[in-house]
């Protein structure tokens, strides 16, 4: 299964975080494949000095338990998902020129290195050219040869 991407998790972020709100069980492991490792960390320390909290400072009533800052399981689940999605609506714009960056890396490996191989095959310069743009097509990325015709200007 392929690697989630930052669109990806962000919906994904919005989706149990509706969830959790509704009251819906949430598996841990959603919980987990979503946030990352600091994330969790942050929401199991909350955790444990809300169980701290607890064993020190009893509380009979609801409001007794708001004025002392008690928080449920899902309270912090809630709060870790909106700070989640948070940080990812400010590395939104990052993360998509890391995701742009690596399909140009991978458009220019597919192409040269099937360049190289039809020119080793000895293929004329035109035909490897035609080699090379259809495993781009293949591979589900941008021509080149559409490539230059977008960089050309008419006379």
């Amino acid at each position: 299964m392929p690697k989630l991407d930052a669109t990806h998790i962000a919906d994904r972020l919005r989706k149990r975080l509706a969830e959790l709100q509704a009251g819906a069980e949430v598996a841990a492991k959603d919980i987990r494949a979503l946030l990352t490792s600091q994330q969790t960390a942050a929401m199991e320390a909350a955790w444990t000095e809300q169980q701290t909290l607890r064993k020190t400072a009893r509380a009979r009533t609801d409001a007794e338990r708001q004025a002392a800052g008690w928080k449920t399981k899902r309270e912090i689940q809630i709060a870790a998902f909106q700070q989640a999605i948070a940080d990812s609506n400010t590395n939104i714009l990052a993360d998509l020129q890391k995701m742009q960056d690596q399909a140009e890396i991978r458009q220019a490996r597919i192409y040269f290195e099937t360049l190289g191989k039809a020119l080793d095959q000895d293929r004329t310069p035109e035909q490897a050219k035609s080699m090379a743009n259809n495993a781009l097509t293949r591979a589900g990325l941008a021509r080149m040869d559409a490539l230059e015709n977008l960089v050309k200007k008419p006379n």
